[in-house]
């Protein structure tokens, strides 16, 4: 039976996503931070590669005493407030850039 290897990848937005985590293991789970976190955690979810970013992406849960589940219900929230007061501005256009 022949052993099967993986070969880990370089997410191409590894780099600066690393100064992301970086700040995020030094700071608060406030609103930005609760975003950016979920949203490493969607992009590295099952990525073959930048082990040391999802490992990191955990304990940064850990550290917050956060399930996925919880980071996601909040990231929700935290969205569809600042969509509904864009709105109220009158700026109705999602950035998604």
């Amino acid at each position: 039976m022949t052993e099967t290897k993986v070969k880990l990848q370089k997410h191409p937005q590894e780099q600066r996503d690393r100064s992301i985590v970086d700040h995020l293991l030094q700071g608060d789970p406030n609103d930005e931070n609760l975003a950016d976190l979920a949203r490493l955690r969607i992009r590295y979810r099952n990525f073959p590669g930048a082990k040391d970013i999802q490992r990191d992406l955990e304990l940064i849960l850990s550290r917050w005493r956060l399930t996925e589940e919880e980071l996601y219900a909040k990231t929700r929230q935290i969205h569809s407030t600042k969509l509904y007061q864009r709105m109220q501005q009158g700026e109705d256009k999602q950035d998604w850039s």
